[in-house]
C-alpha cells in the first residue's frame, strides 16, 4: 500500500460564501461533502489557520489542500502474536506493544495490529478496508489496551459508547517537570497544528478535547501521573500536557530533545471498561506497566526520589 500526499493551493479574488461551498466551486477533484470531510479533518488552511466549513472567504485568501491519499491494496493477514486479555464471539481487548502501528496507513503498509487480528478472527467491516474492527487506537509508541469489535453490531455499540463518553479509558504517563496541583483537567480543543501537518495542536476551530490527570507519583524532575479521558483525539494526551509545560518524557514529537531514552513516549493505556455490546455487562480490564516503564521508574526511585 503507497501513500501520498496531494496539496492545492487556490487564492480567493472574487469568489464569496462558505468556505466548503466555495472551493467545491473552486476545483473538479472533491464533491462539497468530500471538502467538508477534507475540512473536518484538517487538511485544509485558510491563511495558514484551520477554519470550520462555515468560514466566509474573502478576497486574498489563501486556501491550501493536503488531502492524504491511499492506493488501495488488500491487507495480508500476517501470523503476529498477540497479548489478548479478553475475547467472546463480539469483541475482543488486547493489550498493544509499544512500537506497533495499530491500523495500515502510508508509511506502514503491514505488521500492524490489523493484520495481526485479521490472522486470529473476523472483524467488523463498519470501518472499512484497511481499520476492520478498530473502535478507536493509541499511537504507535503507546502501549496498552485497546477494544476491538469482531462484528458490525458490536462495532456500533461500542463507538456509541464513545461517542457518549460512558467509557472508561485512564493511562499512565511520566512527564518533565513537577507539578503541583494533585489534580487537574485540561479543556483546550485540538485540530491539525497549522505550522507542522505532522502534529497536532490547540487551535480555536478544533474539536474540543478534555483530559483529565491525578499525580500518582513525584519526582525531582519527573511526575507520573494518571490520565482519564473524556475525548479520544489525535495524541491528545501528548499535546494537552505539553501545552501546560509538562510534556510527556520520550515524547520524539513533541517533548524536548533532552529526555529520558527509551522507545517513545512514556504513555501506557492502563484501564478499559465498557458495557458489552450485547450482554450489557460492565467489563473492565487492566493491563500492568511494560517492562522498559517499571525498569525506568526504579531508576528515578534510586537517582531522582524525592529525598
Amino acid at each position: 500500500m503507497a501513500g501520498a500526499t496531494t496539496e492545492q493551493q487556490f487564492t480567493i479574488t472574487d469568489q464569496t460564501g462558505r468556505l466548503d461551498k466555495v472551493l467545491a466551486a473552486l476545483q473538479s477533484v472533491w464533491t462539497r461533502s468530500q471538502v467538508d470531510k477534507l475540512i473536518k479533518t484538517d487538511q485544509v488552511t485558510v491563511n495558514g489557520q484551520l477554519e470550520a466549513s462555515k468560514y466566509h472567504v474573502k478576497p486574498g485568501d489563501e486556501i491550501v489542500v493536503a488531502a492524504q491519499t491511499v492506493q488501495q491494496t488488500t491487507i495480508e493477514p500476517e501470523n503476529i502474536p498477540l497479548d489478548i486479555v479478553y475475547e467472546d464471539d463480539d469483541v475482543l481487548v488486547v493489550n498493544k506493544p509499544q512500537g506497533m502501528v495499530v491500523h495500515p496507513a502510508p508509511g506502514h503498509p503491514n505488521h500492524t495490529l490489523v493484520n495481526a487480528l485479521l490472522y486470529h478472527s473476523p472483524l467488523s467491516t463498519i470501518n472499512g478496508e484497511f481499520r476492520p474492527g478498530i473502535v478507536h487506537r493509541i499511537d504507535k509508541d503507546t502501549s496498552g489496551l485497546l477494544m476491538v469489535a469482531k462484528n458490525d453490531r458490536a462495532h456500533q455499540s461500542l463507538a456509541a459508547q464513545l461517542k457518549a463518553k460512558t467509557n472508561l479509558r485512564e493511562y499512565v504517563a511520566l512527564v518533565h517537570g513537577v507539578i503541583k496541583e494533585d489534580t487537574g483537567t485540561i479543556n483546550a480543543p485540538l485540530g491539525r497544528s497549522p505550522k507542522d501537518r505532522k502534529k497536532q495542536a490547540i487551535v480555536k476551530t478544533g474539536r474540543p478535547a478534555v483530559t483529565h490527570f491525578k499525580v500518582l507519583k513525584r519526582y525531582q524532575h519527573y511526575t507520573l501521573i494518571s490520565c482519564r479521558l473524556e475525548t479520544g483525539r489525535t495524541h491528545q494526551i501528548r499535546v494537552h500536557l505539553q501545552s501546560i509545560g509538562h510534556p510527556l518524557v520520550g515524547d520524539p514529537l513533541y517533548g524536548p530533545k533532552k529526555t529520558i531514552k527509551g522507545h517513545g513516549q512514556f504513555l501506557h493505556a492502563k484501564l478499559l471498561g465498557f458495557k458489552h455490546p450485547v450482554t450489557g455487562d460492565l467489563l473492565t480490564f487492566e493491563a500492568p506497566l511494560p517492562p522498559i516503564f517499571t525498569t525506568t521508574l526504579a531508576k528515578l526511585d534510586k537517582t531522582d526520589g524525592n529525598h
